[in-house]
């Protein structure tokens, strides 16, 4: 997971997604609640694909394992992930 940190702590690579998401929905910029950070959303899906994982199973683990929520950037905050992607979401 080194590894894989370091390639993630690229600038352009974040903004990249950052632009991404903010093109999916142009207006959430300026209404509702503030999104997940684009370089949380990247470090989720990375340990996601990574692990073979559904989107149930990251969530259990990410609030389990302080480990991987080092590694995606969620901290010691209580994570709000169904809540903010929903209980069926698909990329």
């Amino acid at each position: 997971m080194h590894q894989a940190d370091r390639l993630l702590d690229d600038e352009q690579l974040v903004a990249t997604v950052h632009a991404a998401l903010r093109g999916r929905r142009p207006q959430s910029a300026r209404r509702g609640r503030t999104g997940t950070p684009a370089e949380v959303v990247l470090r989720l899906l990375v340990l996601k694909h990574v692990r073979n994982w559904s989107f149930a199973v990251l969530e259990r683990e990410v609030r389990t394992n302080l480990v991987y929520r080092t590694f995606t950037r969620v901290g010691g905050a209580r994570s709000r992930m169904r809540k903010r992607w929903g209980n069926g979401a698909r990329w």
